[in-house]
């Protein structure tokens, strides 16, 4: 939490100094970077989630909570709520924290119900996160391995959703930009041959919308067009996650 704040607060006050310091007509809003956070806030999952119950386990800790009666369901759920709710408090820090800039940038101009629609999937896909990074750590036995798995899984899948996000952003037509002896001329714009269409361009928004790292990319973008999609996807995650993480807990030998 602490390292989050002061992200936030150096990252909001940047975008002050920007704006004070733009002579352009260009406007500068607090929704352009309040939701940052999306493209973070599952690194800070990983590392928590891996770090904390990473030691518990490996440590050999947890087997104290099997002998005092506490069933593997409840210890695999209690491990899912502590990450669920120390990320949220994370996420927390920024949302409160980004508001140093309210002065300079002013309030939000998307309206407060786009603005709790955007909150609503946030907190979803920190839920996804959550029981990702849980599942990991539960059925891990080595800490530095649980903390490697928990991050590279992260970067894998904001690298994954950053380049199907990148391809649907291809513009259908190129601008027809020459750089001749002359200096630059234009001529007749093209066809963008790397322009995505039709059953693909629909698999790639899905999956961009499907995954959580997607997620975020389009929170951080303000480019939010299947809101009710995005929110049943997280609902899966955290469903089939948790319910495959449980019932490989059940059956693991904790030694």
């Amino acid at each position: 939490m602490i390292a989050m704040s002061g992200y936030v607060i150096v990252y909001m006050l940047y975008w002050c100094r920007q704006a004070a310091a733009d002579l352009s007509e260009y406007s500068y809003s607090m929704d352009e970077c309040y939701f940052h956070f999306a493209l973070s806030i599952g690194f800070f999952c990983a590392l928590l989630c891996s770090m904390f119950f990473g030691t518990e386990v490996s440590d050999g800790t947890i087997r104290n909570k099997v002998i005092v009666g506490h069933t593997r369901a409840n210890i695999y759920l209690a491990s899912l709520i502590t990450t669920f709710t120390a990320t949220f408090l994370i996420l927390s820090v920024w949302l409160i924290g980004a508001l140093v800039a309210v002065p300079t940038l002013g309030f939000w101009k998307m309206g407060i119900p786009r603005l709790l629609l955007f909150l609503l999937i946030s907190v979803m896909f920190i839920l996804v996160y959550s029981a990702l990074f849980t599942a990991i750590c539960m059925l891990s036995s080595n800490k530095a391995l649980t903390v490697l798995v928990s991050i590279l899984l992260f970067l894998g899948l904001l690298v994954f959703a950053s380049v199907i996000y990148n391809g649907l952003k291809e513009p259908e037509m190129i601008n027809g930009i020459q750089i001749t002896q002359n200096g630059i001329e234009m001529a007749e714009s093209s066809p963008n041959p790397n322009y995505i269409t039709g059953v693909k361009r629909d698999i790639y928004s899905f999956l961009v919308d499907f995954l959580p790292t997607g997620q975020g990319i389009r929170l951080w973008q303000l480019e939010v067009t299947h809101p009710i999609r995005m929110l049943v996807s997280s609902l899966f995650w955290t469903v089939a996650v948790t319910a495959g993480g449980l019932s490989a807990f059940k059956k693991k030998d904790l030694k």
